[in-house]
């Protein structure tokens, strides 16, 4: 066991990354490479997949050149991805999901909001499986998307012999597996994994899907995150780099792999694990709360059975841009420019220094809901708008940096919104773990514990998303029991930050009005 190492590969929206982990969870090696995104219209958004293997393959291999690995030392690997819909034929050939018409653009970005319309016919059917959906059928789930698909592009229908998520096309692509994991079939494609059988069929033929499960050569029943699928073939182990002894662990959609992380330490404690949120934040943000029995929440997806871990229940919550409202603001103020690294550290330090002069008062009559690609949690609004209320004529720089932090204000009251949601069905959530881009945010991180008033943890992992992989495929490499005992063995702890109480006052008026707010905008949308 001193000897094996592991091997796990992250996909988010913009890159890929792969890290070689330690079976103690201790990582060795960290690579990224990018991958491309093909817009057309403002809610259309397209990857190709043949792409985001080769970026995979491409970072697992300086990964191991980092860590000094040997390919024969990796016993098992992991894929996450974000929910993005891979579209393939019968061959295993890409197809096109584009306007554009070429195939190489044969994936749906889990951000493309193209069937909002799909999405409200299946809300409007009432059907059972909205009750694991927080009540409302996202945009972002793979049956609108897909509902869409066929309606608009009926020749790609016709061709169509494979869908997957990324997660899962990833597995396919390394095993030949057309194993599907539990994480993304029950929490994008309305499979009920704790009823028989899971699939509705029902509700699949209420939305014209009657024909998915062939179409798209879906399994009858998912498996566990974990499951070992088997070895890389041959060509896989080629292109990554690693050898065919290398076992493939059912994956996770990419930000349950950073709860799986976070929240790993307390898999033997099922019973408490509801007092903890995993805020995986970053382009978007989402949170995750974990019970040991279903609690339906409005607005907030699941409850999910199985999603992170066999037989714990999973409701997820979000915010569709976070990071991404930030970089929106610095590109859309007349003082602003490219929104790099640089530029949100320049903006966070001369928030520092105005709030040595007006505390946390700063700017407290300019008031932001950060609703800018809708509101996914609590309120399950895709067609929500953001607001920004109290400008003035200043357009410098201090004016951005004033409404940088007000809006990153407006998103931790956002997670306080959700997580006193989550409150309200039995959850006492008062520790928030979070991961992510937002750990290099000190406005954010400080924001966080102060505007929720709960107790923030900062993994202690480099890399809370990879270790949650890494969990996966050691159970997969079978140098684990269960992944339950993988979580407890590999967990790395944490740095933990208090709410300052002297700063409850101002984030509680804050908070008023940020729920006001929401009320006026209801009503103004009401009068339109």
């Amino acid at each position: 066991m001193t000897t094996s190492l592991l091997v796990a590969v992250d996909v988010g929206t913009g890159s890929a990354r792969a890290g070689v982990l330690t079976p103690q969870g201790v990582l060795l090696g960290r690579a990224e490479q990018p991958i491309g995104m093909h817009r057309t219209d403002a809610n259309h958004a397209e990857h190709d997949s043949e792409q985001i293997w080769q970026a995979v393959c491409a970072a697992v291999r300086d990964a191991m050149a980092l860590a000094g690995a040997r390919p024969e030392q990796v016993v098992g690997l992991g894929f996450d991805a974000t929910c993005s819909l891979v579209i393939r034929d019968a061959q295993g050939r890409p197809l096109s999901v584009s306007t554009s018409g070429e195939d190489r653009w044969d994936t749906i970005v889990w951000l493309d909001h193209r069937a909002l319309k799909e999405a409200n016919e299946c809300t409007r059917t009432g059907h059972e499986v909205l009750s694991y959906a927080g009540g409302v059928m996202s945009p972002e789930m793979e049956a609108p998307k897909l509902m869409w698909l066929k309606r608009h592009m009926p020749d790609t229908w016709a061709r169509v012999g494979m869908m997957f998520d990324l997660a899962d096309f990833l597995s396919w692509k390394a095993t030949g597996s057309l194993a599907r994991s539990q994480s993304t079939l029950t929490c994008k494609w309305t499979y009920l994994a704790h009823k028989t059988p899971p699939w509705q069929v029902d509700f699949l033929a209420q939305v014209g899907l009657e024909d998915l499960l062939d179409k798209a050569a879906l399994p009858q029943t998912a498996s566990p995150v974990g499951d070992d699928l088997g070895g890389l073939t041959a060509a896989a182990a080629a292109d990554l780099g690693l050898t065919t002894a290398c076992n493939v662990g059912a994956g996770l959609i990419d930000a349950h792999a950073g709860a799986l992380g976070v929240l790993g330490a307390f898999t033997r404690d099922v019973d408490t694990i509801d007092r903890h949120l995993a805020l995986i934040a970053g382009t978007s943000s989402c949170v995750m709360a974990l019970s040991a029995e279903d609690r339906p929440t409005a607005g907030v997806w699941g409850p999910y059975f199985g999603a992170v871990l066999p037989g714990v229940w999973l409701n997820e919550g979000g915010q569709s841009a976070t990071g991404a409202l930030l970089d929106h603001l610095i590109r859309w103020h007349g003082a602003g420019g490219e929104p790099d690294a640089r530029m949100h550290s320049d903006i966070a330090a001369r928030i520092m220094q105005l709030r040595q002069r007006d505390g946390r008062a700063l700017a407290d009559r300019l008031h932001v809901l950060p609703d800018f690609h809708g509101n996914r949690s609590p309120l399950g609004d895709p067609f929500a708008l953001g607001v920004i209320s109290g400008l003035t004529l200043d357009s410098d720089f201090d004016s951005l940096c004033r409404l940088y932090w007000r809006a990153c204000v407006a998103i931790a009251l956002g997670v306080r919104h959700i997580l006193e949601t989550l409150n309200t069905r039995g959850y006492a959530i008062d520790t928030l773990h979070v991961t992510g881009g937002h750990t290099k945010n000190a406005v954010l991180m400080e924001l966080y514990a102060d505007a929720t008033g709960c107790t923030v943890v900062e993994s202690a992992a480099k890399d809370a998303t990879l270790l949650g992989m890494a969990m996966v495929a050691a159970t997969a490499a079978g140098l684990y029991s269960s992944l339950e005992e993988a979580c407890a063995a590999m967990q790395q702890g944490g740095r933990s930050r208090v709410p300052d109480p002297a700063a409850r006052p101002q984030f509680d008026k804050d908070y008023s009005i940020f729920l006001e707010m929401l009320r006026q905008r209801q009503l103004i949308d009401a009068m339109v």
